[in-house]
């Protein structure tokens, strides 16, 4: 999850730099980190817990989906609005049409769940909302959720990621304006530091282990260090930032394709080998300073539009790519419902129609409620 909020690679909303070109190969990317994040959910939930080694190592890190999110989502702001002047109320205006509307609705579509929950004091995750009822409701809604270690995952879980975004945005502004000054030789310096300090942070919780030691390697989601290291939005700020300056060095290196597909490559690569050594790597020390840099290739990579990514522009992956913001919102509750619904068909019709289900609830959300809301509440004035 941003998701995650899943940013979209088109300019032209508030100060943009106009002339950049749509990267439709990035926004068919967000689909595959959503889809990550749904495949970490059916492990979790306990639908889909088998395959081979290699698959259940692929869904059991499914949540670095969400540190995808987070690198995209610094790189494409930063792609779109990083030209001479930012007009900050109107980029607030974009980023709350953007986000909101679709976040509210998920938060209506997970109350009758969430609050059932609450009462019956069914799932760990839930207990501090179970005392402070009121304070989770407020502090979800105004999304502030994730400074609360205990009530990150308060209501719509996957919403955490949306309060640590809330947070990139309010101070992207004056970070813009910090990048702009960071010169054309120092940005490849700036980003691995970026992605340093975010490693360091969680080597620092596996040697000091300040939940217990015994706790290191534990997928409890109730640890109070283990929460502060996974939700926390300063914690979190290092890879935003990461992809905000992979974008100023996009923007002033210039558009060389000949070293695209070898970004692509090193990132996948990467990724492939995280993969295969996954059960032998602490879970603390999956952090975003590991994915960070990885991701940053593939994104910069496609930004370079290769030849072959036209592969990634069709517009049905596209349009998948577009829904993926309520997809991510959306997927746990629609997914676990309909294949609780669905007892009575067999196990793989059972699977395919929740997962169908939840990608044909995001395109509606897309249609009928994120593309309407941004139309409605950010309007686009003549430039």
């Amino acid at each position: 999850m941003n998701l995650l909020a899943l940013e979209s690679a088109q300019p032209g909303a508030g100060n943009s730099t106009l002339a950049n070109p749509r990267l439709e190969a990035l926004t068919t990317l967000r689909f595959f980190a959503a889809l990550h994040v749904v495949i970490f959910h059916l492990q979790v939930e306990g639908i889909l817990t088998g395959g081979t080694w290699w698959y259940r190592n692929l869904a059991g890190i499914g949540y670095a989906g969400v540190d995808f999110f987070f690198v995209l989502s610094g790189f494409i702001l930063v792609y779109t609005y990083g030209g001479p002047a930012l007009d900050s109320r109107r980029f607030w205006q974009a980023r709350f049409a953007r986000i909101y509307p679709a976040y509210l609705v998920s938060l209506v579509v997970a109350a009758p769940f969430f609050f059932q929950a609450v009462q019956t004091n069914y799932i760990p995750f839930f207990a501090w909302s179970q005392h402070h009822l009121a304070w989770a409701c407020i502090l979800t809604l105004t999304l502030l959720q994730s400074w609360n270690p205990q009530a990150a995952l308060a209501w719509n879980p996957v919403c955490w990621s949306l309060s640590v975004e809330a947070f990139f945005y309010s101070f992207f502004p004056l970070l813009l304006g910090w990048t702009k000054r960071v010169s054309r030789g120092r940005l490849v310096v700036a980003i691995a530091a970026c992605c340093g300090i975010s490693f360091a942070i969680s080597l620092a919780y596996l040697l000091v282990h300040p939940d217990g030691l015994a706790k290191v390697n534990s997928g409890e989601t109730t640890l109070l260090w283990k929460n502060i290291l996974s939700f926390n939005p300063l914690i979190r700020l290092p890879e935003f930032v990461a992809g905000m300056l992979t974008a100023r060095l996009f923007l002033t290196a210039g558009t060389n394709r000949r070293f695209a597909s070898a970004l692509v490559g090193v990132g996948v690569v990467g990724l492939a080998v995280i993969v295969l050594c996954a059960a032998r790597i602490p879970s603390s020390l999956m952090s975003p300073g590991l994915f960070a840099p990885l991701y940053a290739a593939i994104v910069y990579g496609l930004a370079l539009r290769p030849r072959w990514a036209s592969l990634l522009e069709m517009k049905g992956l596209v349009l998948l790519g577009n829904a993926s913001y309520s997809l991510y919102l959306l997927h746990s509750i629609v997914i676990s419902s309909v294949f609780a619904a669905a007892s009575f068909l067999p196990f793989w019709p059972r699977v395919a129609s929740a997962v169908i289900a939840g990608l044909a609830a995001s395109i509606l959300s897309y249609f009928v409620v994120e593309s309407p809301a941004r139309r409605l509440l950010h309007p686009r004035k003549a430039m």
